[in-house]
């Protein structure tokens, strides 16, 4: 190779090493998890960002921190052992079911010391920045999260992160690209809007049985309504279809999957008394239901489950992310130009009960992948 070609090639390689350090790994780990998996067992060597979770919005703007467990004690433990790290700590407020408080908070009426509570609130834990999570988020409370966040982003100090957490599609009844407009109006007062591509599927009237993170649909359509199932990739393509720009969006990495219980075990099934679906760590799937004869992977979703036939109500169809489905999800991310990945939730992925270095083996994936040449290796069978 001669000399020009060698400092093109130094050049090139060091673009790639560039790029991939901008794929942002951010992982959730709530309060009430301290006691199941130690702050010292976060392998900060992997993620670049860390969201505790969660401080939960009370109507009159005051804020709940005991029902998450996120205690000053907790909150040193975390926050010290990430910055000597040198990782970003943010702190969430809402979660699934938190619509009521974040209605009140952010009216008029309270909106200003909802502010000023959650900015206190980092600064006494030290934080460095905040993560919205509204959830459910109809188009009816499009209003008041708009003026929540611009007042959040104008009250914040120099320097300090805001983040979402946000619903892969709109809520139900709300117009099919309503959510995606909302984020694309205000991607600006955000540094990542992470889409919580998961609980992308359920026993409701009118589906199959489907998985809970798929990266795509697989050309498949309901038979109800023609509608194309749920994806990572349908929910992309909607948000910057919208106008998010991809260096925006995180994609959401579940540690977690679902168990269908009664009468399917596969995906795309139909079935005429409605199973039970419950969620399920990574953790306890593997010690529970894993078996190699039992691994399926779909090529076509790109997502790996778990087939367990049996007649009548013991069959079981297990949906969930495995080394391989994580690293599907990092080349999509990196191949698409989107912003990085987003994981709910750390304790879910660890492994306790395993020898050093075999604790976190979705990470350990992530990792891997993330340090693969753009690119590279396309399909790698990782499993268990």
């Amino acid at each position: 190779m001669n000399f020009c070609l060698r400092v093109l090639a130094g050049v090139a390689c060091l673009f790639c090493s560039v790029a991939r350090a901008q794929l942002w790994t951010t992982a959730y780990f709530p309060g009430w998890e301290q006691g199941q998996m130690a702050v010292a067992d976060i392998d900060f060597g992997v993620i670049s960002h860390v969201v505790h979770f969660s401080l939960v919005p009370n109507p009159d703007g005051t804020l709940d921190a005991e029902a998450n467990h996120i205690t000053p004690d907790n909150t040193a433990e975390l926050v010290t052992r990430a910055h000597a790290a040198g990782r970003k700590v943010l702190l969430c407020v809402g979660g699934a079911g938190s619509q009521a408080g974040f209605q009140g908070a952010a009216s008029a009426a309270h909106r200003s010391a909802f502010v000023t509570n959650l900015i206190h609130a980092l600064s006494v834990g030290q934080y460095d920045g905040l993560d919205l999570d509204w959830e459910p988020l109809p188009v009816s409370d499009f209003p008041l999260y708009t003026n929540l966040v611009h007042d959040l982003r104008a009250a914040q100090a120099p320097g300090q992160l805001l983040t979402a957490a946000v619903s892969a599609y709109p809520a139900w009844g709300d117009p099919p690209r309503s959510e995606s407009a909302l984020f694309a109006s205000l991607q600006g007062q955000f540094d990542q809007i992470n889409l919580m591509t998961y609980d992308l599927s359920g026993a409701y009237a009118g589906w199959v049985s489907w998985h809970n993170s798929p990266l795509y649909d697989g050309g498949y359509r309901f038979a109800s309504t023609t509608n194309l199932v749920p994806s990572i990739d349908g929910a992309v393509r909607g948000f910057t279809a919208a106008g998010v720009a991809p260096a925006k969006i995180g994609i959401g990495v579940a540690f977690y999957g679902y168990i269908w219980t009664g009468s399917v075990s596969a995906p795309r099934q139909t079935w005429s008394a409605a199973p039970i679906v419950k969620q399920i760590s990574y953790a306890d799937i593997l010690a529970t239901y894993y078996r190699p004869s039992s691994y399926r992977w779909d090529t076509n979703a790109q997502a790996a489950y778990l087939s367990l036939p049996a007649s009548g109500a013991g069959a079981r169809f297990i949906s969930y992310d495995d080394e391989r489905a994580c690293q599907a999800k990092v080349r999509y991310a990196r191949d698409q130009r989107l912003g990085g990945v987003m994981i709910w939730q750390l304790a879910h992925g660890h492994l306790p009960g395993q020898p050093a270095g075999q604790r976190d083996p979705l990470l350990r994936a992530i990792q891997k992948e993330m340090a693969a040449p753009a690119g590279g290796r396309k399909d790698t069978a990782v499993n268990p």
